[in-house]
């Protein structure tokens, strides 16, 4: 690309190019040179913009984290519908999307990108404990409208279901599990909390 060229909002035309290269070749594939190249700018155009490439990194995991207030909103308009159990399971697939699930193992391998991001004292790494904030905000205010139980710990479920989701989104556990499969495994966690599951 020629240098005199003006980019519209570079910043997010690198980081809409990371996420393509993570959903095509995942986390060992995220290199500057192949984020550019997918951008289609020269090589210097991320430095111009990022100290460096765990900076650069840091920032796109932080936008995806900004993105969960999305599913925040969403999990708030179903309130008191359906059951606890499925507003999770459908938050889930929003919340460990697969560029997330390519960025978290980034994220534990290399400690300077995690130092690099605001984790708000929340046990876990970056994302994990972001969408585990989520899902345990949903809880406590189903909780609050009594579909959850009043001595019920929602933060440990919280972090259970994230844990367990990332495992079998990420196809840890075997074949990818489709929705009905997240529904039932979310429902085994949340059964001694959730009251009256099945509407």
């Amino acid at each position: 690309m020629p240098t005199g060229y003006a980019l519209h909002d570079p910043r997010q035309q690198l980081v809409a190019a990371a996420e393509r290269v993570l959903l095509r070749e995942g986390a060992s594939g995220l290199t500057g040179r192949s984020v550019t190249a997918e951008a289609g700018v020269a090589k210097g155009v991320l430095h111009r913009h990022f100290p460096d490439f765990d900076t650069f990194v840091a920032h796109l995991v932080t936008e995806r984290i900004r993105g969960f207030h999305d599913v925040t909103e969403h999990l708030t308009v179903r309130l008191g519908q359906a059951t606890v159990s499925e507003n999770v399971a459908i938050a889930l697939r929003e919340l460990l999307d697969p560029v997330v699930l390519a960025l978290v193992p980034l994220i534990i391998a290399h400690p300077q990108i995690r130092n690099r991001i605001a984790t708000n004292n929340r046990p876990g790494p970056p994302l994990l404990s972001d969408a585990a904030a989520v899902v345990q905000d949903y809880l406590s205010r189903e909780q609050r409208q009594g579909r959850i139980t009043a001595t019920a710990d929602i933060g440990t479920a919280a972090l259970s279901v994230i844990a367990t989701a990332h495992l079998l989104l990420a196809g840890e556990l075997g074949a990818l599990p489709t929705t009905d499969a997240i529904v039932e495994v979310t429902e085994s966690i949340l059964v001694g909390i959730e009251r009256n599951p099945k509407r």
